[in-house]
């Protein structure tokens, strides 16, 4: 297998050199950061051993690493994972609308060109963090600023702003600066959608002058697998947030969502059937007191998966946790 995802606690952070790029998630760690591309995630871990734990790609094939416009990044055979962070403050003097949504459309406007540089055209994954996302200010809210500069920056550099669009979650965390991590690679994905909802990028404007651009998930080909990511899934069935208030029939419709996206998939894959149980997850909770609810209800749904729990905002003020996952199968070789 060409790329492999692996957990561990904070203290493993030794360079190896087959390090793609990854996430640090939880508290912000004593000792220095790894040099590789590396997403702050600084949330409070629930119901964890270890007050932060690194996620990291690891990759069989030689690694080669870079550094444009403030993305950091690194490549092997046909992939790329970057991080940038931008500082909204930086951007109070732009005509285009909220800092926000400036930074939002610049911060898109340099991944697509780093990935017409390198010849990785195609956006796969992406996780999008930013602090106090159902705030409204400059007369909108903070997640709906950001929805217009991302699609700005899609329509504006020739992408699909429909249809073709790689999966992707967008969370809020406290005193966050914009930080985007994301998978891109040669070769196109195919994107998921879930008959169960309508397509994020059509929602009615009842949501915001721009639609989310994102698809429910993606399959993704490096050489030799397949890897399936889920986009950030919540409680909505069409458009519309399901159970506002019940954060146990929450869980249960995120994961009818999840598994129908899963159906999905299975449809669609080259390789064998995936499950529930196979995957990993990462769950976003908007209040620390409902986590035992949480994880009550998820048990009888995925049983043993990986799991990481994290206090955090979701896009919608009605939404109590969001649930992205991903696995991955090896392919034969042609």
């Amino acid at each position: 297998m060409a790329l492999q995802f692996v957990s561990s606690p904070s203290a493993v952070s030794r360079e190896t050199g087959s390090e793609l790029g990854g996430a640090l998630v939880g508290e912000p760690p004593s000792g220095a950061v790894p040099v590789w591309p590396v997403q702050r995630v600084f949330a409070p871990l629930l119901g964890a051993t270890s007050a932060a734990i690194h996620e990291t790609w690891l990759s069989d094939q030689p690694v080669v690493a870079g550094c444009c416009e403030g993305i950091v990044w690194r490549r092997t055979n046909g992939l790329l994972y970057g991080v940038i962070e931008l500082d909204e403050a930086d951007f109070a003097a732009s005509a285009k609308g909220s800092p926000l949504q400036a930074a939002s459309e610049e911060a898109y406007r340099r991944i697509f060109r780093l990935l017409d540089a390198e010849q990785v055209p195609h956006l796969w994954r992406v996780w999008n963090y930013l602090s106090a996302i159902n705030l409204e200010t400059d007369g909108l809210e903070r997640y709906r600023q950001f929805n217009i500069g991302r699609q700005d920056a899609f329509l504006d550099c020739h992408r699909d702003a429909t249809g073709n669009v790689p999966a992707a979650c967008a969370i809020g965390l406290a005193g966050s600066p914009l930080s985007i991590a994301f998978m891109a690679g040669a070769l196109p994905a195919v994107a998921l959608e879930n008959p169960r909802q309508v397509s994020a990028y059509n929602y009615p404007a009842d949501y915001g002058p721009r639609s989310p651009t994102f698809s429910r998930g993606t399959l993704v080909y490096p050489p030799a697998q397949e890897i399936l990511f889920i986009s950030g899934t919540a409680s909505i069935v069409g458009h519309e947030t399901v159970a506002p208030g019940d954060v146990a029939g929450q869980c249960r419709e995120s994961m009818a969502n999840i598994a129908a996206v899963v159906a999905e998939a299975n449809r669609l894959c080259r390789s064998g059937p995936y499950a529930l149980t196979d995957l990993s997850y990462r769950v976003y909770v908007r209040q620390a007191t409902d986590f035992r609810v949480i994880r009550e209800s998820l048990a009888p749904l995925i049983g043993p998966a990986e799991i990481v729990y994290m206090q955090a905002d979701i896009c919608r003020h009605d939404l109590l946790l969001e649930i992205e996952a991903m696995a991955s199968h090896s392919l034969e070789e042609a």
